[in-house]
C-alpha cells in the first residue's frame, strides 16, 4: 500500500510540472492589457500573406454589422479578406500587425449608412441637423438607390524597440450595391433594380472622398496613412462573392484623394456563361475534371467551382462535390480517385482544393498548394 501511495504521489508532482501553468500566463496578460501602448503579437506568422494580430483580441467597435448589411455569406467573407489583400500594398505583413477596427463606433457607422434628408425630412422624423450624416443620396420621391450598403475599419499598428505599439494606418472597405432592393409598399414584394457598373464607381468615389475627410476629423485619424476600398457586392442569388475593384491610398494628414488604383480581382463560377466566356480553356480543364467525376457515379452531376483570379491569372480554384456514400471504404476509394484527378486535370501552378460532402456533413478534404508534388487528403471519419 506504501507504495502504491508514493507512485500515486509521484504521478501527481509529474503531472503538476508538466501541466501549463495557466496561472502564470493570466499574470502575464494582465500586466500587458494594463501597461499602456504594450501588446502581446505572436512570435510565430503561418504565411507572408497573412498579418499578425494583436493580443489579447480586441473585437471591432462596429461587430456584427456585415452580417446584417451584405447580402451573401459570400460577400461577408471576401469583403474582410479582400481588404486585408489590399491593406498589404501599403501596410507589409512583415511590419505592421493586424487589428479589428477601433475607431468607427457601431452607431457612427449606421448613420452614415443612411440617406441624406432633407429639411423637410429631418423635420417630420424629428432629427438634428447636426445628425445628418448619412452617405446615401436623399430620397426626394423618385426612390435613388442605397449605393453605400456597409463600411469596414481594420487597424493596422507598428511596433518600436520597446515592445509599444501604435497606430500606424488603417483600412478603410466601403460595400456598394451592384443590385439595389427596394420596397414601394411597406410590407410589400421586394424589387430589384441593377446599377450600373460607373455609376457605383463614380458615387463609390465620392463617397470615399467624404468620408476621409470624416476620418482626419477624427482626432486619433488626422495624421495616420489612410487607406480605402471600393468593394462591389454581389446580389443576394450568387454562389459567388464580389470583389474589390479599386483602392487608394493616402499619405499621414493628407485629406484629399488624388488616385485610385485598380484591383484586378474576380471569382467565377465553373461552369458559367462568364468563365467560358472570359477563361475558356481554365474552364475546358475544369469540365474534364467533372467528367471524370461523373463517370465513377454516372447518375452524379454536382460538381461546381469557384474560380478566384488576379490579374487574369487563376489563383485559387475551390471545388465542392455533394454525393451520397453508402460505406466508408466507398468514401476513401472515391478521395484517392479524385486526389489524382486534382494532379492530373489541372495546373500546377494554381492551388486547388477539392470538399467532398453528403447528406451527413463533410466527407473528405482534397489541397494541392501551388507547385506540390503530392496532394494533403482528409478523410473525415463518421
Amino acid at each position: 500500500m506504501r507504495k502504491l501511495a508514493l507512485l500515486a504521489l509521484s504521478v501527481v508532482f509529474l503531472l503538476s510540472a508538466c501541466a501549463p501553468n495557466f496561472q502564470k500566463q493570466n499574470d502575464t496578460s494582465q500586466q500587458q492589457e494594463k501597461t499602456k501602448g504594450k501588446a502581446i503579437i505572436p512570435k510565430y506568422n503561418i504565411s507572408d500573406q497573412y498579418y499578425r494580430t494583436v493580443l489579447p483580441f480586441e473585437p471591432s467597435a462596429a461587430r456584427g454589422m456585415t452580417v446584417a448589411d451584405l447580402n451573401t455569406r459570400y460577400d461577408i467573407n471576401e469583403f474582410e479578406t479582400g481588404l486585408q489583400r489590399i491593406a498589404q500594398n501599403t501596410f507589409s505583413t512583415d511590419k505592421y500587425y493586424f487589428q479589428e477596427g477601433q475607431y468607427l463606433k457601431k452607431d457612427t457607422i449606421k448613420s452614415w449608412l443612411n440617406r441624406k434628408y432633407t429639411d423637410q425630412q429631418l423635420k417630420d422624423k424629428g432629427i438634428k441637423p447636426q445628425d445628418n450624416v448619412g452617405l446615401n443620396p436623399v430620397d426626394d420621391g423618385s426612390n435613388p438607390p442605397i449605393y453605400l450598403a456597409h463600411i469596414s475599419e481594420q487597424d493596422y499598428l507598428t511596433k518600436d524597440d520597446k515592445g509599444n505599439v501604435s497606430l500606424g494606418g488603417v483600412a478603410i472597405g466601403l460595400a456598394l450595391n451592384s443590385t439595389y432592393y427596394y420596397q414601394t409598399v411597406q410590407y410589400g414584394p421586394t424589387n430589384e433594380k441593377a446599377i450600373a457598373y460607373n455609376d457605383l464607381v463614380a458615387q463609390g468615389k465620392s463617397i470615399a472622398q467624404e468620408v476621409l475627410k470624416r476620418l482626419r476629423g477624427m482626432k486619433d485619424l488626422s495624421n495616420v496613412p489612410i487607406t480605402i476600398g471600393l468593394f462591389d457586392t454581389q446580389s443576394k442569388t450568387s454562389v459567388v462573392p464580389g470583389n474589390f475593384i479599386m483602392y487608394t491610398s493616402v499619405d499621414k494628414g493628407n485629406s484629399s484623394i488624388d488616385k485610385w488604383n485598380d484591383v484586378k480581382e474576380k471569382y467565377y463560377l465553373f461552369p458559367s456563361d462568364d468563365a467560358q466566356k472570359d477563361h475558356r480553356d481554365d474552364l475546358t480543364n475544369f469540365l474534364n475534371f467533372k467528367q471524370d467525376v461523373e463517370s465513377y457515379f454516372p447518375n452524379f452531376n454536382g460538381v461546381i467551382g469557384k474560380a478566384f483570379y488576379a490579374g487574369d491569372q487563376l489563383q485559387n480554384l475551390d471545388i465542392t462535390i455533394p454525393i451520397q456514400f453508402y460505406g466508408e471504404t466507398e468514401a476513401i476509394g472515391f478521395t484517392q480517385y479524385v486526389a489524382g484527378l486534382v494532379m492530373e486535370r489541372f495546373p500546377k501552378y494554381i492551388n486547388v482544393s477539392v470538399n467532398v460532402t453528403s447528406v451527413n456533413g463533410p466527407e473528405s478534404l482534397i489541397v494541392r498548394k501551388a507547385n506540390d508534388t503530392e496532394p494533403f487528403v482528409h478523410i473525415y471519419s463518421n
